[in-house]
């Protein structure tokens, strides 16, 4: 099968998935543990790479997995996954996460998160990924956003590499 050559956000994102937090899910503090929200993150992000891409993809980084309120037990929270923009084989997912008073309705935006994944053939190399297509004012300048912290990161990158080659006490 022929991989498209572009595709729209809308084509693979996720628009409310839920979750309902229970007392298992819940730390000392009687908040939602943070790395159970992580791995739905991770896993809804995956889901949105696979879609864009067509094929398997393994996650390359997270950018940035900002915490900005706690959920409770009892919340139900609603994950939203997007691509933001995709690169040669790379593909930027975002991922906001609302908690729920289920009966309010009252909403409290709790994560913003940015995973990098890297779509891969049967033996493990990089494939190529469609381009994407912005359908709205919003996924355009999270497109571009993208591309700003993707040039940060690999700034980043180099200078981390930089400094451990100047440091000769480095392992």
């Amino acid at each position: 099968m022929q991989t498209p050559r572009t595709a729209t956000v809308s084509a693979s994102a996720i628009e409310g998935h839920v979750y309902k937090v229970f007392p298992n899910d819940l730390n000392a503090h009687q908040t939602a543990f943070g790395g159970m929200i992580m791995a739905k993150c991770d896993r809804l992000a995956l889901v949105v790479a696979e879609r864009h891409s067509g094929c398997v993809c393994v996650t390359a980084a997270v950018d940035s997995f900002a915490f900005r309120a706690p959920a409770k037990g009892n919340d139900t929270l609603i994950f939203r996954a997007s691509i933001n923009r995709s690169w040669h084989s790379s593909m930027e997912i975002g991922v906001r996460v609302v908690a729920e008073n289920s009966y309010t309705r009252e909403e409290r935006h709790i994560v913003s998160a940015y995973f990098t994944f890297v779509a891969l053939d049967d033996n493990g190399e990089p494939l190529t990924v469609p381009e994407v297509e912005p359908e709205t004012h919003k996924q355009l300048r999270r497109y571009r956003e993208a591309d700003m912290r993707r040039e940060a990161r690999l700034k980043m990158r180099a200078d981390l590499k930089r400094s451990r080659a100047n440091d000769s006490s480095a392992p």
